[in-house]
């Protein structure tokens, strides 16, 4: 799968109830996986620290030849129908996002306290109300708009905004 493009993106995370606001701009790698799909691939050492609070300040305590193990990927699996986020790393988090236009996706969290033990998952629901991907014949920009729910239980509402330079 040869790199299309390094790009400059502008990423940002927006709650509608909540004091949550992160934007953020970095370089990316874009991927063409097949006519209409693409993939976005970010390196975390590359994001301000703000992107990955939990990570970072996990990545803070240790010793320093440790957290330069913990070096992870992020990365979206765009189409013009569904999107796929994921944050992997070796460090204490990693996540997975699956958002379609009028459908219950998953938000799953999987947390690692120790590297010798298993880790534990959370797995929230996410309704998806608005999913818009501008591409041609390349993604420019990406704007969802969902709920996040736990049970019967919303932990708010959140917009997340990519725009990629041409």
């Amino acid at each position: 799968m040869p790199v299309n493009h390094y790009k400059t993106v502008y990423l940002s995370f927006i709650s509608t109830d909540l004091p949550v606001w992160n934007v953020i701009e970095a370089t990316a790698s874009l991927y063409q996986k097949d006519r209409d799909r693409f993939h976005l691939l970010l390196n975390q050492q590359n994001l301000p620290c703000s992107v990955f609070p939990l990570v970072n300040n996990v990545n803070r305590s240790q010793s320093q030849s440790q957290s330069q193990s913990n070096k992870g990927l992020f990365w979206l699996d765009i189409s013009p129908y569904r999107v796929m986020m994921t944050m992997q790393s070796n460090s204490s988090l990693s996540y997975r996002h699956f958002w379609e236009r009028g459908v219950y996706g998953i938000s799953r969290y999987c947390l690692n306290t120790k590297p010798n033990q298993p880790s534990k998952s959370l797995r929230f629901r996410n309704f998806t109300r608005y999913l818009k991907v501008d591409n041609a014949p390349e993604p420019k920009n990406l704007r969802i708009e969902y709920e996040m729910w736990s049970e019967k239980v919303q932990l708010g509402s959140y917009i997340l905004h990519l725009d990629i330079e041409t």
